[in-house]
Formats: structure tokens, sequence, C-alpha cells
């Protein structure tokens, strides 16, 4: 009998051990919550080792929609899973995105800053915790945090192009101004090299177009709806209008339809959204210096991949725009 009740403690004494163990292990490695990615799912090639954690600007502009969903298909080949959140504009919010991101042990994390100064301390948190940061599209610019890489749309060049295509629109000669949105590093160095190309442009004798008013148009519609009403308000001389991207172009394109003056001021934008490459064939808006987000996507996982390989990295990766005109939105199959 005493045997007996040995024996079935002993049993008991396993079954706890094992059973702590279990609820004590960390989660699977596909992703945080525990699920396997995809591919380890269908028993694939790919074997899971981790998360990736993405916070980007937002999700309501579908260029970041585009990084994060080829971020998912690309990591998935690589057996990673990506966790995808959205700052939606607040920097607070990213940098509890980053924490969260810690605490769950992600492989790596990839921000699209809010804010690029701002973000500097969340970043600090990670490389203190050992996670290497990536930045995609929108680059950090605090010198106290480490980012192993950034991949970008090569932004300068893209603003010198802006600039050339307000130029050929206005003929050479004109008012103009800039719906801005300066918190954020790609849009800054958007404006740099607009202006920068305009500088050069300027010492041509045939060519003669001054800047009148800088305005904040936020990065989307209403902002840049507002901005462009408070501008043909304070001057109505503007020929044209250079808007850092498209949401902020399409609600200046609603401002000039609501003034009358959509046939009197150029737009150009900047991305090459749907919407915006609609608008530019429509002639709504005369061009766009168009970005390819899903290339972003693809060289932001590849730059993951060759790190955790040991490969050495340049800490720029840079992707140049291409000008659309409306000739190419007659020639776009995926535009109505």
């Amino acid at each position: 009998m005493k045997t007996r009740a040995l024996l079935l403690c002993f049993a008991m004494g396993i079954s706890l051990s094992v059973g702590c163990k279990q609820r004590d292990a960390a989660p699977a490695a596909g992703s945080a919550s525990g699920k396997p990615t995809k591919d380890a799912k269908a028993g694939g090639a790919a074997k899971s080792k981790g998360a990736i954690g993405l916070s980007v600007l937002t999700l309501t502009n579908p260029f970041f929609k585009v990084i994060a969903d080829t971020m998912r298909t690309e990591a998935a080949k690589h057996g990673y899973d990506v966790i995808v959140t959205s700052g939606e504009f607040d920097v607070a919010r990213q940098q509890n995105h980053v924490k969260d991101f810690i605490v769950q042990k992600v492989a790596a994390i990839v921000l699209t800053p809010c804010d690029s100064k701002s973000i500097g301390p969340a970043i600090k948190e990670a490389n203190d915790a050992g996670i290497p940061v990536f930045t995609a599209d929108i680059a950090c610019l605090s010198p106290e945090s480490k980012v192993v890489c950034h991949i970008a749309t090569d932004n300068y060049q893209g603003g010198r192009e802006a600039c050339k295509a307000i130029i050929e629109a206005l003929g050479g000669k004109g008012k103009v101004a800039i719906l801005d949105f300066p918190m954020v590093e790609s849009v800054i160095m958007r404006t740099k090299g607009f202006r920068a190309e305009l500088a050069e442009q300027n010492k041509k004798p045939d060519v003669d177009i001054q800047i009148v008013a800088t305005l904040n148009g936020g990065g989307v519609k209403d902002v840049g709806y507002k901005a462009a009403e408070d501008l043909l308000q304070a001057h109505p001389e503007v020929q044209g209008i250079f808007a850092i991207n498209d949401p902020s172009a399409l609600g200046a394109r609603a401002a000039l339809e609501k003034a009358g003056k959509a046939d009197q001021v150029v737009l150009v934008g900047f991305d090459g959204q749907p919407e915006g490459k609609q608008a530019i064939k429509d002639g709504k808006i005369y061009a766009d210096p168009i970005q390819f987000p899903d290339q972003i996507g693809a060289r932001t996982v590849e730059a993951i991949v060759k790190h955790f390989k040991g490969e050495e990295l340049p800490k720029e990766i840079l992707i140049p725009t291409a000008l659309y005109r409306k000739a190419d939105g007659m020639k776009d199959p995926e535009l109505k």
C-alpha cells in the first residue's frame, strides 16, 4: 500500500513539474503571441526565427500599408512574423509600441518615426535591450540612438524632381508655395531638395520662380485643405503648390476647386499612391515624384536578414523616385 502511494506521489510530482515547465516556456518563435509563421504552419522550408516589430507613421496612408504588407510577405519567406502597429502621428504612442516590442523580445524593430527627433529615447531603450533597430522611409535624427540601417526613398532627389515638374508646368515663371510637414525627416529632405533645385534653376535667365509661403499641410487631406485655403486667402497671386505627399495634395486640390482656382494653380504632389496617380491622369495634379513602398518593405527585410547573417550594411539605402505625369497615367493599367 505504501509502495503504491509513493509511486502515485512520484507520478504526480513529474506531472506538476512538466506542467510548470510548459507554463514558463517562451511562446513559439514565429510571433510574439506564440503563433508560428505561415511557412511554419505549412511545414515549409523557412524555420520560425521570431518576430519583427513594425511601427509605422500611420495606416490611414496606403503608402505605409504597402510597406507593412510587403514586409509581412518577405519576412515570412525567411521565417519571421511581423507585428504591425501604427503611431497615427503620435510619437508617444509609438514610443509605447517600442516598449511593448522590447517586452515581447522581438528579433528586430522597424520604425517609420512619427517624430524624427522625439523617437530617439525609445530607440535608445531598444539599443540597451540589445534589439537591432532599423528605420524605413523616415529617418531618426536623434544623435544618442543607434539605427543599424535606414531604408528609404531618395527624398532629396525626389524634391528636386518635384521642383523640375513645377517649373515645367509654369513655363519657368511664377509664384509658388510649399505645403510642408516638417516633423519628419523624409519631408525635410523633400523640401531641401525642392529649394536646392530651385536655387540652381533660378540662376538661368529664363527661370524666375519665387516661393511666397510655406505652410504645414499636416500630411493629411483635411489639414492640407485648410492650409491651402489659408494660402489662397493670404496669397491670391500664387500660381503653383508643391504638396509633400498625395493626401495633402488632394486636400489642396479640394480647396482650389472650392475657391474656383482649380485651373489657375498648378499642383505637384509626391508619393504615387493610386488616388494620387488617378488625380494626375484626370488632370487634377500635374505630376508626382513617385515612390516604391514595396521596394522599401522588401529591402528592409533584406537588410534585417543580412544583419543577422553578420553581413556589413551601409548606414543608408536610398531608392530613387520617378516623375509621373499625365502621359504615364494614361498608360497605367491599374487606373480607371
